[in-house]
């Protein structure tokens, strides 16, 4: 969807002239009340559920979609109940206007000089969308990590229009060590020679070795140590033993990283990379509150449901119950659930029995009722 009006962003800046890639799935009922928003995190898109088909007719090879588990046909978020809407962030890298566009101002592509965008200029950005496709109430905006944190803000900046807000593996704001693996992520990108100042396009050549670091940090905090121990332990790549190197790759796990490193610098773009990882560190809503979480969450007048997964160090559960804890100072209704799982914080993009039962009653109980 194209939208030719400027957006107003919290840095002072805009955009204008700025298209929104969103996917849809479901029937919108006839009083437009069964709309369900999906927010991504950071390398996800607006593909939340079901697969792509050629022109044949055939799936298309790993075209799932990166929340599949959890949306579709009697799947918890049922889709023959509810229209689930996916949609693409402003300054990502599929198919929504980011850093690989081009400024309309100048016809050149954006590169560094797109404007650095928050949580709430997402928000802001959606809220446009749904107006455009009439929908003036949500049945529920969902998602998880920064996902969650959009999900969270949806019910500050437009509480009369959100009935149910749920919020996966997220937090109120990132902490110390969390803006901390940004800032290493970022370095390793913009000290890639190939970077250029964000202006790498200009060049014909990409900042790989940085994204490949990047997403290795990233991907090492995803992940539990008992998973990671469980799948890799110690084990050699070569069968033959050690091969006393520095430089070769020895362990299972170092391939594994490597292999993730390398198909990620593939598809992502570096400038949206840096851009996601600084709206992380952005979002607090109590900032402006002295840090008072729960007088931040006093606007908010949707009902609730949390979900934390005991391994996740990233977003641990304290952090859901600090959430919690300010929604239930100001008498809010509040369903929390934290699930003893292993897989860490990626646990909330996998197929937990006990995860999805919690959503799917959810939904059934509340969000449907």
């Amino acid at each position: 969807m194209h939208f030719a009006h400027s957006l107003a962003l919290r840095s002072g800046a805009s955009i204008r002239a700025y298209d929104l890639s969103y996917e849809t799935y479901g029937q919108l009922n006839a009083d437009k009340s069964n709309a369900v928003l999906i927010c991504h995190a950071l390398n996800a898109s607006h593909h939340v559920a079901g697969v792509y088909l050629d022109a044949a007719g055939q799936v298309q090879d790993k075209s799932e979609g990166w929340w599949d588990t959890m949306i579709g046909p009697g799947k918890p978020v049922d889709t023959n109940r509810f229209f689930v809407i996916g949609v693409n962030n402003l300054g990502s890298c599929f198919g929504s206007t980011g850093p690989m566009q081009a400024d309309p101002d100048t016809g050149e592509v954006y590169g560094a000089d797109f404007p650095v965008v928050t949580v709430q200029d997402w928000v802001s950005a959606q809220a446009r969308l749904l107006d455009a496709l009439g929908i003036q109430t949500l049945a529920a905006v969902m998602g998880g990590s920064l996902g969650g944190m959009q999900a969270l803000a949806w019910t500050l900046q437009y509480p009369e229009r959100v009935r149910h807000a749920v919020v996966v593996a997220s937090a109120p704001n990132l902490t110390a060590e969390n803006i901390a693996f940004n800032e290493v992520a970022r370095r390793a990108i913009v000290t890639d020679p190939d970077f250029h100042g964000g202006h790498f396009y200009r060049h014909g050549v990409l900042p790989k070795r940085g994204l490949r670091i990047a997403r290795m940090i990233g991907h090492i905090t995803y992940l539990s140590d008992d998973v990671m121990n469980e799948k890799f332990g110690r084990q050699l790549r070569d069968a033959a033993g050690i091969k006393f190197s520095t430089q070769d790759v020895e362990f299972q796990i170092e391939s594994y990283l490597r292999y993730q490193g390398d198909k990620f610098a593939e598809y992502f773009d570096a400038n949206t990379y840096l851009l996601i990882t600084r709206a992380l560190d952005y979002f607090d809503p109590a900032a402006e509150f002295g840090g008072d979480l729960s007088r931040a969450l006093a606007r908010a007048s949707a009902k609730f449901l949390l979900v934390s997964f005991t391994t996740d160090w990233r977003f641990s559960p304290l952090r859901s119950r600090e959430i919690v804890k300010a929604l239930l100072d100001n008498q809010r209704d509040v369903s929390y659930a934290e699930i003893d799982a292993p897989h860490g914080h990626d646990a909330f993009l996998l197929e937990d029995p006990r995860y999805l039962g919690v959503v799917r009653s959810y939904f059934d109980s509340k969000v449907a009722a």
